[in-house]
């Protein structure tokens, strides 16, 4: 009966667990982090109507295109970009605001990559 094999494929899954473990630890890290400072913030909530948001938070930088609304299930999609942030809404009402992180991945989304 050979058993290298098997404790062989133990020891590499063993092996790709513990090197990917630091990667993810700095992940949840900045996740944690970026969660934190949203709180402290005070930004567009869900369900706010976009006269709300204009209202609370003064007029946006720029009003991107919006997207969508071809049917029911994808109804438009409107969004306004501020200073540090992204708010998102469907029709006329926030449904998520992202900050724009320091990866760049959204802090020029009329140009996606």
């Amino acid at each position: 009966m050979n058993t290298f094999k098997p404790v062989f494929t133990a020891i590499a899954l063993a092996f790709v667990a513990v090197a990917a473990a630091p990667s993810a630890r700095a992940g949840d890290s900045l996740l944690m982090q970026r969660v934190q400072q949203e709180k402290g913030m005070s930004l567009p909530t869900k369900g706010m109507s976009m006269a709300d948001v204009e209202r609370r938070f003064g007029a946006p930088t720029s009003r991107l295109d919006a997207r969508g609304g071809g049917s029911h299930k994808q109804p438009v999609i409107n969004r306004w970009m501020y200073p540090g942030y992204i708010v998102y809404f469907e029709k006329s009402h926030v449904i998520h605001t992202v900050l724009n992180t320091p990866a760049g991945n959204n802090t020029n989304p009329q140009n996606p990559k």
